[in-house]
C-alpha cells in the first residue's frame, strides 16, 4: 500500500492505483478506504465526485471481494449514487444483500423489481429491511415465497395493512412459519387475530378428530368453546370502538356471531361487544340499540332481542347478564369473571326454580350447560 492511498485526501494517483494494481487484495483494501470515507463525509466536492467514478470502475470487478468490500462500506451512505447503488444490488448475494438490506438509495421501484426478478435469498434480504412500504410489502406478498413472507409479517417496520393481512392469512394458510410469525407481531387489528384464532381453531379440530378418537362433535364442541374464549380475549381489554366494530362485523358475515359467543362477552362484562353485537344481528343503528338494551323496563331489550332471530329460550339468560350488569361493580379484576358468572349460575337457578316458571325441562338443562360452560 503506497502512503498516497493511505492518507487523508484521495488523488489522481488512488485512481492510477486501482486501475493498475493488479492484487485483488489490494484493491479490496483500498476500496474499502475509499468508501469508509465517502460513508464518513469527509471528503470535498471534488474528491466525492473522483470517488464516485472509482465506484463505477469496481462495480464492475471481476473479484466478488472488491465487490464484497464495497458493499459493506457503502450499504448505508445515503449520498451513494443511484446507479451504483443498482449494479451493487443485481449482484451476487454476497454482493447484493448487505445493499438491498440497507441501502436508503433504492426506491420501492427499485426493492420491487428486486422482488419480481432476483433470488428468493434477496427477497427474503428485501422483507427484512427496517421499513417496508405498503408496495413493497405487496410484491412480496405476491412472491408465494414462505420464507420472505414470514421475514415480512414478523418486520414491525413494514407496513401492514389489514388488506394486506387478510391475504397473507388466505394466501399462506397452511404455512406454519407465517402464521407463527404472524401471531408474534405487536399489534394486530382484532378481526386480523380472530381470523388466525380460526385458521388454528380449524386445524386443531381436524388433529383432534383425526389423532385423538374423538368425534366430530366432541372436537367440535371443544374448539367452539376454546376459539370463543380466545376471541373474547381479543376484545374484553380495551380495543378501538373501529377494532371492536371490525371484528363484529367480520364475526357475522362468517355466521360466528353466536348466541353462545354473546353469553360469554356478558359473562365476561364486555358490554360494548354485546351491545355491538345486539345491534349487528337486529340491524339497529348502535346509538339506538343501547338504549333499547338497557330500557329499565325491560321492553327494549326484549324487542331488540326477538328482532336478532337469536333462539327465544336464550333470552332469560341475556336477561339476567344485562341486569346483573347494572347491579354488578365489574371492574376487571382478577376474580370478577368467576364472580360475575357465579351470580349468573345463581340468578337462572332461582328463575328456574320458581313456581311459575314456564320453562322446559330440556331448555333449563341446555341453559345452564352453557353457563357452566362459559365458567369452565
Amino acid at each position: 500500500m503506497t502512503e498516497e492511498i493511505v492518507r487523508q485526501r484521495l488523488s489522481a494517483a488512488d485512481v492510477q492505483n486501482l486501475l493498475v494494481n493488479p492484487s485483488a487484495d489490494n484493491r479490496a483494501t483500498t476500496s474499502g478506504k475509499i468508501a469508509e470515507k465517502f460513508s464518513t463525509g469527509g471528503l470535498t466536492e471534488k474528491e466525492r465526485l473522483i470517488a464516485e467514478d472509482i465506484f463505477r470502475t469496481l462495480v464492475k470487478d471481476t473479484e466478488v471481494m472488491v465487490r464484497e468490500t464495497l458493499a459493506a462500506h457503502l450499504k448505508s451512505s445515503p449520498d451513494l449514487p443511484r446507479d451504483v447503488a443498482l449494479s451493487l444490488a443485481n449482484d451476487v448475494d454476497s454482493v447484493a444483500l448487505p445493499m438491498i438490506k440497507f441501502s436508503e438509495v433504492l426506491s420501492d421501484a427499485d426493492l420491487v423489481g428486486i422482488v419480481r426478478g432476483q433470488s428468493e435469498v434477496k427477497q427474503v434480504a428485501v422483507a427484512q429491511r427496517p421499513l417496508v412500504s405498503a408496495t413493497v410489502a405487496d410484491a412480496l406478498i405476491d412472491t408465494g415465497n414462505e420464507t420472505a413472507v414470514a421475514r415480512l409479517v414478523s418486520n414491525e417496520g413494514a407496513d401492514l395493512n389489514e388488506s394486506a393481512l387478510e391475504r397473507v392469512i388466505d394466501e399462506y394458510d397452511n404455512s406454519t412459519r407465517v402464521s407463527d410469525s404472524l401471531s408474534r407481531r405487536a399489534s394486530l387489528p382484532a378481526a386480523i387475530s380472530e381470523q388466525l384464532i380460526e385458521a388454528v381453531s380449524q386445524k386443531l379440530q381436524d388433529y383432534l378428530s383425526e389423532k385423538q378418537e374423538l368425534t366430530v362433535d366432541v372436537a367440535s364442541s371443544l374448539i367452539l368453546q376454546a376459539r370463543e374464549r380466545a376471541t373474547m380475549n381479543l376484545v374484553q381489554f380495551g380495543s378501538s370502538d373501529a377494532d371492536l366494530k371490525d371484528l363484529v362485523f367480520q364475526l357475522h358475515g362468517k355466521r360466528r356471531l353466536t348466541p353462545s359467543l354473546l353469553l360469554r362477552a356478558i359473562s365476561v362484562g364486555d358490554l360494548s361487544f354485546f351491545e355491538r353485537g345486539l345491534a349487528c344481528l337486529a340491524n339497529v343503528a348502535l346509538p339506538n340499540a343501547r338504549i333499547l338494551i338497557h330500557d329499565d323496563g325491560g321492553l327494549g331489550l326484549q324487542s331488540i332481542y326477538l328482532k336478532t332471530n337469536l333462539p327465544k329460550r336464550w333470552y332469560p339468560v341475556f336477561r339476567a347478564g344485562i341486569d346483573l350488569t347494572s347491579e354488578t361493580d365489574y371492574d376487571g379484576g382478577p376474580n370478577d369473571r368467576a364472580r360475575f358468572i357465579s351470580k349468573m349460575l345463581e340468578r337462572m337457578l332461582t328463575q328456574f326454580e320458581d313456581p311459575a316458571s314456564t320453562f322446559a325441562k330440556e331448555d333449563i338443562d341446555f341453559l345452564m350447560d352453557k353457563l357452566e360452560q362459559v365458567a369452565a
